[in-house]
C-alpha cells in the first residue's frame, strides 16, 4: 500500500506539473491586471504603465495598469497577494514595501506572499534647497544647520514615507538637527520648498530634476555613484563630502507567491527586453530615473537588504506612522 500511495503522489505531482506547464505555455490567454499602489502621475505609475504597454504589444494580450492607492501601498499589496497565483494579477513594488514592516503591523510578510519578478527602474534621491537659502553646497548646508540647530525646516511627502526617511538618514550621517514638516504627498512638499516656506527636501530625481534645471530649486547632491544625465551640474553625495549616503526609490514588479516559475521567467525575460529599448531608457533618463536589471533572485535579495536598511532608520529616528 505504501508503494501505491507513493506512486499516486508522484503521478499527481507529474500531472500538476504538466497542467502548470500548459498554463504557462498558453500565458497570457486573457487580460492581465498590473496593480499600481499609488495615484496616477508619479514615477511608480509611469513605470507601471510603461511596462504594461510594452508587454501588451509583445505578448498579444492587454496588460492593464490599475491604480489602487491607499495605506501607502498596503491596500494594493493585500489585493494582489490574495489573488490567484496564475500571473493574471501583478503588483508594482517600490521602496514603500521595504518601509512598511518597520512602520506598520502587517497581516503579511511581503516575500512570503509576493514573488519578485524583476526590477524595472531606480530613481535616486536628490538633496534640493530653495535658491535663496545661503547654502550653495551640501557642506555649507550642513554647516548652516549645525549653526542653527532645530531652526531649519525640511519638507517631505508624509510621516514614514521614503522622502521622510531619506532626510532622516541624512540627519543621522551629518549629525544635524532639522525640523520635519510633513505634507500629503511629494507634490505639495515640493511646492512648499519652491515657495520658500520650508527650505529643503530630499526627493527622488524623477520628482525634482525639472525644478532644479529650471532654477526653482538648487540641487546639492544626488545619491548615485556618478553624476546623472538629468542633472549634470549636481554633484554626487560622495563628491559633496558625504559618501555614506545612499537612497532613493526603486520600482519593480511582483506576482502572488506560487505563480508558476515559467510565467515569472517569461515576464522577467520580456521586461529585460523592454529595458533594452533606447526609447524606454531615454524616457527614464529624462525623468531622472535609470533602468536596472535584476532577476527574481537578485530582486528578492535587494528587497531584503532595503527592508533591513530602512527599518534601521525608522528605529533610530523613532519614527511612528500616523
Amino acid at each position: 500500500m505504501a508503494g501505491l500511495h507513493a506512486l499516486l503522489l508522484k503521478t499527481a505531482g507529474f500531472l500538476l506539473a504538466l497542467t502548470t506547464l500548459a498554463a504557462a505555455q498558453d500565458y497570457p490567454s486573457k487580460p492581465v491586471r498590473v496593480i499600481v499602489p499609488f495615484a496616477p502621475g508619479g514615477i511608480n505609475d509611469v513605470a507601471g504603465r510603461l511596462v504594461a504597454t510594452h508587454l501588451s504589444e509583445k505578448l498579444g494580450k492587454q496588460f492593464l495598469a490599475e491604480n489602487r492607492p491607499g495605506g501607502g501601498g498596503i491596500t494594493a499589496t493585500e489585493l494582489v497577494y490574495k489573488s490567484a497565483p496564475d500571473g493574471y494579477t501583478l503588483l508594482i513594488l517600490s521602496i514603500a514595501n521595504a518601509n512598511h514592516p518597520a512602520l506598520y503591523k502587517l497581516n503579511y510578510d511581503l516575500l512570503k506572499v509576493i514573488d519578485p519578478v524583476a526590477m524595472i527602474v531606480t530613481s535616486p534621491n536628490a538633496m534640493a534647497v530653495h535658491p535663496d537659502l545661503p547654502a550653495k553646497t551640501l557642506k555649507e548646508y550642513i554647516a548652516l544647520a549645525k549653526s542653527k540647530p532645530g531652526e531649519l525646516q525640511y519638507a517631505s511627502g508624509g510621516i514614514g514615507g521614503s522622502l521622510h526617511l531619506g532626510f532622516e538618514l541624512l540627519k543621522m550621517l551629518a549629525k544635524i538637527d532639522v525640523l520635519h514638516v510633513p505634507f500629503r504627498g511629494a507634490g505639495p512638499a515640493g511646492i512648499d520648498v519652491i515657495s520658500g516656506n520650508t527650505t529643503a527636501m530630499i526627493s527622488t530625481t524623477s520628482s525634482v530634476s525639472a525644478h532644479i534645471r529650471g532654477g526653482k530649486l538648487r540641487g546639492l547632491a544626488v545619491s548615485t555613484p556618478k553624476r546623472i544625465e538629468a542633472l549634470p551640474d549636481t554633484p554626487t553625495f560622495a563628491e559633496a563630502g558625504l559618501p555614506e549616503y545612499q537612497g532613493g526609490n526603486w520600482i519593480g514588479i511582483g506576482a502572488p507567491a506560487g505563480t508558476p516559475k515559467a510565467i515569472i521567467d517569461l515576464l522577467q525575460k520580456e521586461i529585460a527586453a523592454i529595458q533594452d529599448k533606447p526609447e524606454v531608457q531615454k524616457q527614464m533618463i529624462e525623468r531622472g530615473a535609470e533602468v536596472l536589471k535584476l532577476g527574481p533572485a537578485e530582486f528578492r535579495a535587494f528587497i531584503e537588504k532595503e527592508t533591513e536598511k530602512w527599518g534601521s532608520v525608522v528605529k533610530q529616528a523613532g519614527i511612528q506612522a500616523q
